[in-house]
């Protein structure tokens, strides 16, 4: 099996997942918010599940607070996961950190996350415009720009991120720049449109509406391109086996548990040191 072509990874390494004498690539593993699989997504109990089981890195979301703080939340809304209800944008960082999620703890603070684990690369998502300044400026004040992706399903937002940062910084695509990606790889054009774009993953379902994304002809261009592919959310042993046997270089899991199993069966378990 071809393994993983990677982008630039003196540049970015967040990407960099080599381990070994002589170091070689390793897929990245990605806990979808955490291992919370009785409930608790992106609280600090369920990054802590995620650590323990060897997980290097997390994908994770962020809002922002009435006062400006950025937290760790997926919805606009804190009604499905929280006692509260309302806007997340409505409330203090103190007041979210006071609610519960699935029982399992406040609303952490992206602050709390970078100083609790140094090691940790995190795949966030930035959730709203409102979080584009107050997280860049988190990033660059924390120096956190090779521990960091920056992924939205809004390229706009997400390019807007990149703008603010002092350091180049790793990105996967929006939903747009996904569609054109798909369309360009088969010309030859993936790498000027990725560019172009400042892309360096591709972040993407293994099928969209019934279309299959994911192929090996699809990973090897974008291979060639220099882009990494990793695949989200595969919670069932076959599919992963499935993906990584297509040479994908990551895949996104709330099975975290299932995920270690599989990577620790292909010899990929734990993930290597974190790059200097």
């Amino acid at each position: 099996m071809r393994r993983s072509a990677r982008p630039d990874t003196g540049r970015y390494p967040y990407l960099d997942n080599a381990a070994g004498t002589p170091p070689r690539p390793q897929p990245i593993a990605l806990s979808h918010r955490g291992f919370a699989p009785d409930g608790g997504e992106n609280t600090m109990a369920a990054f802590e599940r995620a650590v323990a089981l060897g997980f290097r890195y997390l994908e994770i979301d962020v809002q922002v607070s009435s006062d400006g703080i950025v937290m760790v939340f997926h919805d606009e809304d804190l009604d499905r996961v929280t006692e509260g209800r309302g806007p997340v944008t409505a409330r203090s960082a103190l007041e979210l950190g006071g609610l519960s999620v699935g029982g399992r703890g406040g609303i952490p603070t992206l602050e709390a996350v970078l100083l609790r684990w140094p090691e940790l690369r995190l795949n966030i998502d930035v959730k709203s415009d409102a979080c584009v300044r107050p997280f860049a400026d988190l990033v660059n004040r924390h120096a956190a720009h090779d521990r960091v992706l920056v992924a939205s399903f809004s390229d706009r937002r997400r390019r807007a991120v990149l703008r603010l940062l002092d350091r180049p910084t790793a990105s996967s695509a929006g939903m747009a720049v996904n569609a054109l990606l798909k369309i360009a790889a088969p010309l030859g054009l993936a790498g000027p449109v990725a560019r172009t774009a400042r892309v360096h993953a591709l972040q993407v379902p293994e099928t969209y509406r019934g279309v299959r994304v994911v192929t090996r002809g699809f990973v090897r261009r974008c291979e060639d391109a220099g882009l990494q592919v990793h695949v989200w959310t595969v919670n069932e042993r076959a599919g992963m086996d499935r993906l990584l046997d297509l040479g994908v270089h990551g895949i996104v899991s709330d099975a975290a548990d299932v995920l270690a199993e599989c990577m620790g069966d292909r010899d990929s378990w734990p993930h290597g040191p974190p790059a200097p």
